[in-house]
């Protein structure tokens, strides 16, 4: 067998796929072909899955620090994160990838019983009502209240790497990776009519509190955590932590944003 070990051998790679049957299709395939790593002695992690699976992934090494750059292989849906799926010349690929670096939003919740959570996001934090009735949101940027009164079904910020998930389909701007720039988004939005967002620096800090969050409650989501019936939500980049996601050169991830601006 030949081993994915790139750069003479000083690199030792892991490989994980997510529980759909054409990932774990490919991983049998890919375990065959390749030597693998432990992931705890791992440089390297191979990803098979779709972008929901890559996002798990990244979550888990926020939660136990263990961050490793990722290197995905498309087996889902849209596979944004990732890159195509081939069996052979993954020593090369390894070799040639280029890497990016994605920081997390943090998000700091207080629920309307007083409890505090914490979680990260890496796509977008959003705040989505849990009844039929509307949210009603006050949105402050940086101790400056924007919008005293934002009536909608939920509004989200989204960092570059994300902007092309939820916040596109929210109608909200892409934005380039690497621009230092936040995405502030409503999702359905009844007042004010005309505002469709704002584009904010990645220093901003945004805080969303939630008015009447006992008649109109709301969810705050973290990618793929959910808070409920929070009161308060208090959203910032996380400095301390950065993600590397590794990508084919002719397939990059700062390409795919830009060509996302002319899809059709």
């Amino acid at each position: 067998m030949s081993a994915p070990v790139p750069r003479g051998g000083d690199l030792r790679v892991a490989l994980t796929a997510s529980p759909s049957p054409a990932a774990q299709a490919a991983e049998a395939e890919m375990r065959r072909r390749y030597e693998w790593a432990d992931p705890s002695e791992a440089d390297t992690v191979v990803v098979l899955g779709g972008d929901g699976f890559m996002l798990h992934t990244l979550h888990g090494m926020l939660d136990t620090r263990a961050i490793k750059p990722v290197f995905g292989m498309n087996l889902g849906t849209v596979g944004f994160l990732m890159n195509e799926w081939r069996l052979d010349t993954l020593i090369e690929r390894l070799q040639r990838a280029r890497a990016f670096s994605v920081t997390p939003l943090r998000m700091e919740a207080e629920t309307v019983d007083g409890e505090r959570f914490e979680a990260r996001a890496i796509n977008e934090v959003s705040l989505l009502r849990e009844t039929r009735q509307t949210a009603w949101i006050e949105v402050s940027v940086d101790g400056r209240v924007v919008l005293p009164e934002l009536i909608c079904d939920g509004v989200l910020a989204a960092t570059a790497a994300g902007s092309t998930a939820y916040n596109l389909s929210a109608q909200g701007p892409i934005l380039p990776l690497g621009a230092g720039l936040v995405a502030l988004t409503p999702i359905s939005a009844f007042r004010p009519r005309r505002w469709r967002g704002a584009i904010l620096p990645e220093t901003a800090r945004i805080v969303f509190s939630v008015l009447d969050p006992v008649k109109r409650p709301v969810s705050a989501v973290a990618d793929q955590r959910e808070i409920r019936d929070v009161s308060k939500v208090d959203i910032s980049i996380d400095r301390s932590v950065a993600l590397t996601l590794l990508f084919d050169p002719e397939h990059a991830l700062d390409d795919r944003i830009t060509m996302e601006q002319f899809a059709v």
